[in-house]
């Protein structure tokens, strides 16, 4: 699902609410979340699961093209753990 499917999926499920509204709730919603990531901060969606971020150390890295070995700074990614309920649903037979 991308987001403007996201959109319409809520507009049809709250027909009082305008698409300026939602494209502003959802728009609050992926801020909020990138806000909190970007201080260090962690969110956590009860049923669904956390958002973290994990450090990765500076390493030495191949251009896949060239084969030249480079230097991969050290950096802060995204990571998502589905909660429990999530699994659980995934993984009904």
């Amino acid at each position: 699902m991308i987001r403007s499917e996201l959109v319409q999926a809520l507009l049809k499920d709250n027909p009082s609410l305008s698409q300026r509204d939602v494209e502003a709730i959802v728009s609050t919603f992926f801020d909020e979340i990138t806000q909190r990531l970007a201080a260090n901060g962690r969110v956590e969606l009860r049923g669904f699961g956390a958002f973290s971020t994990r450090a990765r150390d500076a390493r030495v890295g191949r251009n896949p093209r060239t084969g030249e070995t480079v230097e991969v700074d050290a950096k802060r990614v995204p990571f998502f753990k589905p909660g429990k309920e999530m699994r659980q649903r995934l993984n009904v037979a």
